[in-house]
C-alpha cells in the first residue's frame, strides 16, 4: 500500500516510522528544507523529548481534549519514544519537573535520531514539497489519466504539491496529513494543513495561541513588568484571577519571567492555556479584570515573612530603607517594590512603622499584575484549536468523514501544558495513524 505523509515534524516522521513497519511504501512531503525543524527549537535547542510521568497522567495535563489521546497513549507512550531514541544512541535524563531532555542537551541529536530510522527504513523523504491539495476519488478526474491507470485506479487520493517550483500530482492510498498548526511559522508551521482539511469538509475549530506569554494592561502593570524586564524568578507562586467573581482560574508554583510586553516562562505558558479556555476572557482582559498574582515568598506564611523583614530591619537599624532588603529580594526588584510600597526610600529602617511594614508584606505576598491579552500565535509554542476531534476516530486516527484520511500532531485539536506533554502527543497520534 502507497502511503502520502505530509508534513515531516514528530508527527509525521513517527507515522512513517509505523506505517513502513506495517509493511506499506511510505513517501513524506515535507515543505521545508529540512525534516523536524521545528523540533530544533523544542526546549530552548535542547529538545524537552517527553514527560517521565505515568502515561495515565499525562491526560490531567492536557486541558484541550485529553481524552482523546486514551487510545494513543496505549499506542506508543514514553517510554516507546524514549526506548526509540535511545536504541540510535541518543541517551536520555530526567530534570526538574519530570521533563525528560537528551543528555547532549541537543535537540539536533533527537531530530537525526528519527532521520536515521527512517533511512534505515527506506522511507523516501521529498524535501521543498509544498501540498496544495488533496483529490479524493469523484476528483479523479482532475488527476492526470496515464497515472491513474499506472496505478490501475487502485489509489483513493492524488496529492498535488509543488516540488522545487514544479507542480506534481503524487497518487496515494492513504493519506497522513500531518502539517502541525500555526505557531513559529518560520519552521512551517503556517495553518496550510487546516485549509486543506477544511475542503475536504472537516470543521476546524478556533486557532488561538496557547502556552504563549501574556501582556501586561497598559498603565502601571506595564511599567512594572519594563522596569522588571528580563528579571527570571524561580520558585514563586501565581495564581490568575476573574476579579468579577474573586474566582481562581489557574495556580501554579515554579519559574517566571518578567518581560517588556508583560510576562513569560513557565509557570505563565501553562496558565495561558487556561486562560484562552476561560468564558468570556477577552472581555474580562479588556475590562482590567483578569489579574495574576505573584507571591515572591511563597515558602513563608504573612507572619513569617513579617518576622523576617523585623530581623533585617533590626540587624541594619541605622541603614536607608533603599539599602536594606538586599537579602530579601532580587537587586532589580527592590527599586519597583519600595515605589509599589510608598513608604520613603530614605527613612531609616529603624522609623518604618508597623503599617507601612504589613504594606510591604502584603505586597511581597501579592504582587499584582493586571492581564489584558496574549501574544501573537507566532510567539506561541503550541497552537489552541484544529481539526474537530469529533470528526476524528481516537483508535486510529482516520477521519470519519473520508475514509483512508489520517490526522496526526498539532493539525488536531489537542493541546497541553509544557513539559514535554505537546511532543508526546505529536509522536503518538503519529504512530498510531501510522499504524493503521
Amino acid at each position: 500500500m502507497k502511503v502520502v505523509v505530509i508534513g515531516g515534524g514528530p508527527a509525521g516522521m513517527l507515522a512513517a516510522i509505523s506505517s513502513t513497519k506495517n509493511g506499506n511504501e511510505v513517501i513524506i512531503l515535507e515543505k521545508m528544507n529540512m525534516l523536524g525543524k521545528k523540533l530544533l527549537i523544542t526546549g530552548k535547542g535542547r529538545c524537552n523529548i517527553t514527560s517521565s510521568i505515568p502515561i495515565d497522567e499525562f491526560i490531567k495535563n492536557i486541558p484541550g481534549n485529553g481524552m482523546f489521546m486514551y487510545s494513543s497513549f496505549n499506542n506508543f507512550n514514553n517510554i516507546d519514544i524514549i526506548q526509540m531514541l535511545e536504541k540510535e544512541g541518543v541517551k536520555t535524563k530526567v530534570e526538574r519537573g519530570n521533563r525528560v531532555f537528551p543528555v547532549s542537551d541537543s535537540s539536533k541529536d533527537v531530530q537525526q535520531a528519527l532521520i536515521k530510522i527512517l533511512k534505515k527504513l527506506n522511507v523516501k523523504v521529498v524535501l521543498n514539497a509544498k501540498v496544495e491539495e488533496i483529490l479524493v476519488n469523484d476528483e479523479k478526474q482532475n488527476i492526470k489519466k496515464d497515472e491513474e491507470e499506472e496505478h490501475e485506479k487502485k489509489c483513493v487520493y492524488g496529492v498535488k504539491a509543488n516540488i522545487e517550483g514544479k507542480n506534481n500530482t503524487i497518487m496515494a492510498d492513504k493519506i497522513i496529513l500531518a502539517t502541525g498548526g500555526k505557531s513559529y511559522p518560520g519552521t512551517g508551521s503556517t495553518g496550510d494543513g487546516y485549509e486543506i482539511a477544511k475542503k475536504l469538509g472537516h470543521t476546524i475549530t478556533k486557532i488561538r495561541p496557547s502556552l504563549v506569554p501574556l501582556t501586561a494592561s497598559k498603565e502601571s502593570s506595564l511599567k512594572i513588568c519594563k522596569d522588571l524586564q528580563g528579571l527570571s524568578l524561580k520558585n514563586v507562586s501565581i495564581v490568575l484571577k476573574d476579579t468579577t467573581k474573586n474566582k481562581v482560574i489557574y495556580e501554579d508554583f515554579g519559574e517566571m519571567l518578567f518581560t517588556h510586553f508583560g510576562v513569560s516562562g513557565p509557570t505563565i505558558l501553562s496558565s495561558s492555556a487556561h486562560l484562552l479556555r476561560y468564558k468570556d476572557v477577552d472581555n474580562l482582559m479588556k475590562n482590567g479584570n483578569i489579574v495574576l498574582s505573584i507571591d515572591l515568598k511563597p515558602a513563608l506564611t504573612t507572619e513569617k515573612l513579617d518576622e523576617r523583614i523585623l530581623r533585617d530591619f533590626s540587624e541594619e537599624k541605622n541603614k536607608e530603607f533603599k539599602n536594606s532588603l538586599d537579602k530579601l529580594l532580587p537587586k532589580k526588584m527592590i527599586p519597583v517594590i519600595i515605589e509599589l510600597s510608598g513608604i520613603n526610600p530614605d527613612k531609616k529602617v529603624n522609623e518604618i512603622t508597623k503599617k507601612e511594614r504589613q504594606k510591604l508584606v502584603e505586597i511581597l505576598k501579592k504582587l499584582e499584575i493586571k492581564i489584558d491579552g496574549f501574544r501573537p500565535i507566532e510567539e506561541a509554542i503550541i497552537t489552541s484549536g484544529g481539526i474537530n476531534i469529533k470528526e476524528i476516530n481516537p483508535k486510529t486516527m482516520e477521519s470519519k468523514l473520508i475514509k483512508g484520511l489520517y490526522f496526526a500532531g498539532e493539525i488536531i485539536d489537542v493541546d497541553a501544558y509544557t513539559g514535554g506533554f505537546n511532543l508526546q502527543i505529536a509522536y503518538s497520534t503519529g504512530y498510531t495513524a501510522g499504524l493503521n
